[in-house]
């Protein structure tokens, strides 16, 4: 079993599109490489944690490869609108592949560049260390149970 965490606008499109795929095992969304390791969903909706939303994916390597993980992550989003996606802007929409080791960060690197390089440079994507995930669903419990 394999994870990726990936940011790539509003989390809930492109957690149904992912679960849909052979050999992802599991979706969750939540949020990464903000500030702080704990964060509620009014947090990141302020700008100010840093957090993008994400999918993170449980996949089995030997059905589906991060490449191809990748490849449908660059297809269904647009890579080369900074900080938006559709009709939500702001940072935590922006499109970020987070890799939790050296190996993913290679063949991040490698994906980015190919897309890159048919979208004319045009892509904004970001590459990251996994860094602050948490998420979701708990945490929106926890924000609702304060109200």
């Amino acid at each position: 079993m394999e994870i990726a965490v990936l940011a790539l606008g509003c989390f809930w499109g492109p957690e149904i599109k992912f679960s849909k795929i052979n050999g992802v095992i599991k979706t969750e969304v939540g949020y990464c490489g903000g500030n702080n390791p704990v964060t509620t969903y009014k947090e990141v909706c302020s700008g100010k944690t840093n957090h993008a939303e994400v999918v993170k994916l449980d996949f089995d390597e030997k059905i589906i490869s991060y490449e191809k993980i990748l490849k449908v992550f660059f297809q269904i989003h647009d890579p080369t609108t900074l900080n938006s996606q559709g009709p939500d802007f702001g940072t935590q929409y922006r499109s970020e592949i987070f890799y939790l080791n050296d190996n993913q960060k290679k063949i991040a690197n490698r994906v980015l560049q190919d897309i890159n390089q048919k979208l004319s440079g045009k892509v904004v994507t970001k590459i990251s260390l996994l860094k602050n995930y948490c998420p979701a669903e708990e945490y929106h419990q926890k924000y609702l149970e304060k109200k």
